[in-house]
């Protein structure tokens, strides 16, 4: 158990039984960075959650991933989702912590709840032997960005985008 500023935070694996709140946070990442920029990142549907439980729940039982929840009061108010890679010969790089998802229930920001999930996927990851930890954020996710540098993170790669115009058929 951990004492976050506000509450009491608990930071501990994810069970079976999370799987709603986690889709419905998991719905809640996509419909943010959609809202970012709609034609870089897919846009939620209905079934959004429903897919994203389905997913966090088959990730939650791999040996080299690892899904964090924490609760404040009894209840779920973020996840944090990462897995443990080798090489990555796309990405030029050698073993890693890859840390995919991190997010706060609205409700619940500003109380050290991300920090904490983040320090706790960190932890996790070392006691599996990471060498380091990597994440992709959003551009324009100023608060995780603050975050994540807060925590020691430092731009390595920028990702650039360009929409494709559709091919012209010339007859």
């Amino acid at each position: 158990m951990i004492e976050g500023p506000f509450s009491t935070i608990t930071i501990r694996p994810a069970a079976s039984a999370d799987a709603s709140i986690l889709g419905r946070l998991g719905a809640l990442l996509v419909t943010l960075h959609h809202d970012f920029d709609p034609t870089r990142f897919i846009a939620p549907t209905q079934r959004t959650p429903d897919l994203y439980a389905a997913f966090l729940d088959t990730q939650r039982q791999r040996e080299d991933a690892i899904v964090l929840v924490a609760e404040s009061e009894g209840m779920v108010a973020g996840y944090t989702y990462a897995t443990l890679d080798g090489n990555d010969f796309m990405a030029l790089r050698g073993p890693a912590g890859v840390l995919h998802d991190l997010i706060v229930d609205p409700a619940h920001r500003r109380q050290g709840i991300g920090r904490l999930l983040a320090e706790a996927a960190r932890a996790e990851l070392t006691s599996k032997g990471a060498p380091r930890l990597v994440l992709s954020t959003a551009a324009k996710n100023e608060a995780a960005r603050r975050l994540f540098e807060a925590l020691g993170f430092r731009a390595t790669m920028i990702e650039m985008t360009v929409d494709m115009e559709p091919a012209k058929i010339i007859t």
